[in-house]
């Protein structure tokens, strides 16, 4: 086969979900509200590019609210914050604008009913990711972190009338999450589920358009961060799919050119906090090797959005 037969299948929905998009604007029009510098607890989202950009804008991230001065404006992450990161920022006197994604924010509601109503909570997620940390700070008290499948067997005895109830990362692999599931429910055969999936649309539907286009694949390239979750488990999604090999880039010039020996078929897809210009720069950069023809398959159409924190909406029109 010639160069020019090498094919390019662009999947979608890929890239920013509705809460990435939020995140990020809500540091834009914070910016064009109050002026530079406004701080960031934490990356805004879990991506090189946009944090790098932001900050050329004026943006200064932070890891805590300690090293922000009293007084200032801070951002609160889309990956959520403990109420412990909120009362710090009461006590320093912070003008806080709350970036946390709602469907984030639905697993924190989820978790304070529960601890309310006297359940012991089965997080399942990543230890020291942000989003579990904010979850688990909900309820300490009564939460128990899964991470991985071997994280089942180190979970403590419970009684056997007590309530439990699993929850997870919004970010996690379906396919994993379910394993674990099934893992705990031989061991706690009364766990409860909760009243409705808690790992995200955009998670699930970038999820499946990668098992859509992987077995036609020699290579698929999942543009994201190493620090994000949901972009690594695009990788692991694809091998296990069919695809030959994968591999996790930021930028185009990381792809290393012995990946592309022998390949007539690349998958290439983005995480939910990659903007699309880096996945176009991918798409350039391998139409300069010979892979031309660009097809773009489509499991799912996408049109959901969430509001920005109140303070930044524009009024209405009268």
């Amino acid at each position: 086969m010639t160069d020019q037969g090498k094919t390019v299948l662009l999947a979608a929905p890929r890239g920013y979900c509705a809460g990435v998009d939020r995140a990020v604007e809500t540091v834009e029009k914070a910016l064009e509200k109050y002026g530079a510098p406004i701080y960031v607890r934490k990356e805004i989202v879990h991506n090189k590019y946009v944090v790098r950009t932001l900050e050329d804008q004026g943006v200064i991230f932070v890891e805590e609210n300690e090293e922000v001065p009293e007084g200032s404006h801070v951002v609160f992450s889309a990956h959520g914050v403990s109420p412990a990161v909120r009362e710090s920022a009461v006590q320093r006197n912070l003008l806080t604008l709350d970036a946390s994604c709602p469907l984030v924010t639905k697993v924190h509601n989820e978790a304070k009913r529960f601890a309310r109503d006297g359940y012991q909570i089965l997080l399942i997620g990543h230890e020291g990711h942000e989003e579990v940390e904010g979850t688990s700070g909900e309820a300490p008290e009564v939460t128990h972190l899964v991470d991985g499948v071997e994280g089942v067997e180190a979970l403590p005895e419970f009684a056997p009338d007590q309530k439990l109830v699993w929850l997870s990362q919004t970010t996690l692999s379906v396919d994993e999450t379910m394993e674990i599931v099934a893992k705990l429910k031989e061991r706690f055969p009364h766990l409860q589920d909760p009243p409705s999936d808690d790992i995200c649309y955009a998670t699930q539907n970038r999820q499946a358009a990668v098992k859509n286009i992987a077995p036609r694949c020699d290579l698929v390239i999942v543009v994201g961060s190493q620090n994000s979750s949901n972009s690594k488990r695009l990788v692991e999604v694809a091998l296990e799919a069919g695809a030959k090999d994968s591999h996790l880039v930021d930028y185009a010039h990381q792809i290393d050119e012995a990946w592309l020996e022998g390949v007539e078929t690349v998958g290439l897809t983005s995480g939910a906090s990659v903007p699309e210009i880096l996945v176009q720069q991918v798409v350039a950069h391998l139409d300069e090797r010979g892979f031309t023809n660009v097809e773009e398959v489509t499991t799912t159409v996408e049109t959901i959005t969430f509001a920005l924190p109140r303070d930044l909406r524009v009024p209405a029109k009268p």
